[in-house]
């Protein structure tokens, strides 16, 4: 089988499709034939030697990638029963430090990590669900808002931000969402009750629509200290990227969101893709030959969606 894999960290030009070997899952883990992969800023950042540098992973000879997947199970280990051979699933592999990840023809995940897939979308729709929405969603319940509450929401036109609305709406949070000036009608179908766009003093735009701030900010835009400007005294605060947290300033809770599966909560997730209340949005599709087209496509910014690979 074909596999996306590194030897040496650089640009997309390091990128290999590689012949492995089949892999056998081991107890409590599943096999999955893989139908769509999204491609994911944390792929670039893997590819690059950027998370190693971090301290997030340690250097190995060889390195797959991937995150996201969606396909066929057809293979179980022993202990699974909550799945079949032939369902169709979507799911995570969230760690690091891997030989093969999602982007290849068939994975390895544990059965935990993985749920059965929305109904109503294609797989490669669904591809796009697990990293970002996860993130998403995970976030939000660092932030602890009850019914109700105001939100922050950066960078809301993006693959995570535009998640965060639509979940942070099916909550019951009043959201302000920030994104460019020409997605405020995309984000306002998404269900912000508010828009401030990119370029405005945050902190002092908010606080106009929301006199004292926000009660609590998902900063998936990294604007750091600019967000957090925006939320009340002892209000609450998320960042995505390890960090790029502001200090916790005025009382507020600031925390970072370390993603992790969660085969449960993507079966949720997948229950409001099928009712219509969260959006999967796709870039544009690659085989898996052009996996460095994807790279490139992604690096160049400005995506409203993910690239996604289909092996």
């Amino acid at each position: 089988m074909r596999a996306v894999i590194v030897r040496s960290f650089g640009g997309s030009e390091v990128l290999e499709v590689a012949e492995v070997p089949l892999p056998a899952p081991g107890p409590g883990q599943v096999r999955i034939r893989v139908t769509a992969a999204a491609v994911q800023p944390a792929d670039l950042h893997t590819r690059s030697g950027g998370l190693a540098q971090a301290g997030l992973m340690l250097p190995r000879e060889v390195i797959g990638l991937g995150w996201d997947v969606a396909g066929t199970i057809d293979d179980i280990g022993s202990g699974v029963t909550e799945f079949a051979i032939g369902d169709t699933v979507f799911g995570l592999s969230d760690r690091l430090d891997v030989a093969l990840g999602t982007h290849a023809d068939q994975v390895i995940l544990e059965a935990a990590a993985v749920a059965l897939a929305p109904r109503t979308v294609s797989a490669i729709e669904a591809a796009t669900v697990p990293l970002n929405a996860l993130t998403a969603a995970q976030s939000l319940d660092l932030l602890g808002l009850p019914t109700g509450a105001t939100v922050l929401i950066t960078g809301a036109a993006g693959a995570v931000g535009g998640y965060a609305v639509e979940l942070a709406v099916a909550h019951g949070l009043r959201v302000v969402a920030t994104a460019g000036s020409a997605d405020a009608d995309a984000v306002r179908k998404l269900g912000a009750e508010f828009f401030v766009p990119r370029g405005e003093r945050l902190g002092d735009a908010v606080r106009a629509l929301v006199p004292g701030g926000v009660d609590g900010a998902l900063d998936a835009a990294v604007l750091g200290v600019e967000a957090l400007d925006a939320v009340r005294s002892s209000g609450a605060f998320t960042a995505l990227v390890g960090g790029a947290e502001p200090a916790a300033l005025r009382g507020i809770r600031v925390a970072n969101t370390w993603i992790r599966a969660d085969g449960r909560r993507l079966a949720e997730l997948a229950a409001l893709v099928d009712a219509g209340r969260l959006t999967p949005r796709v870039a544009e599709t690659f085989p898996l030959d052009r996996v460095a087209d994807a790279h490139d496509l992604l690096a160049a910014g400005r995506l409203r969606g993910r690239p996604v690979l289909i092996p």
